[in-house]
């Protein structure tokens, strides 16, 4: 057993469209899976992490560390991650994102010199690291800088 086949046990998952409270027949009629009374059978029940007024765990925990507005979320693309591409081409951001390299661009593209390159390309970044650029101007290549 490894984690990518994990997988629920057979029968023990519910698909979303199931409807409850429609009959003694669904299986699930009558109280609809909500049990007998109680404050969680009606309608208004606390919502998720209320404890009855008690001061909740995530309001008596200490804070820790803040978020920046200004930082900047960049992806990282190896070198070898280039190798998909044709002797000669234009590598552009669009062209990484048509090819399934990047899916999504965030903030900007940095190429990063991890692996081999074997071919002419000209590519165009929004950065690049010292050993990326070296590499790429080694076969004849240009980094430029968006």
């Amino acid at each position: 057993m490894e984690l990518s086949n994990l997988q629920p046990a057979e029968g023990s998952k519910h698909s979303d469209n199931f409807r409850r409270g429609r009959g003694h027949g669904s299986g699930n009629g009558k109280t609809a899976g909500k049990g007998h009374k109680g404050q969680k059978a009606r309608s208004g029940a606390p919502r998720p992490g209320f404890e009855g007024g008690q001061m909740p765990l995530y309001r008596r925990i200490p804070k820790r560390g803040f978020t920046n507005r200004n930082s900047k979320v960049i992806v990282g693309i190896n070198l070898s991650a280039l190798e998909v591409f044709e002797n000669g081409t234009t590598v552009t951001v669009e062209t990484l994102i048509e090819k399934g390299i990047v899916k999504n661009p965030k903030d900007g593209v940095k190429i990063l010199g991890n692996g081999e390159l074997t071919k002419k390309l000209d590519v165009k970044a929004d950065a690049f690291s010292a050993s990326a650029k070296e590499k790429i101007e080694a076969l004849g290549g240009t980094a430029e800088v968006m």
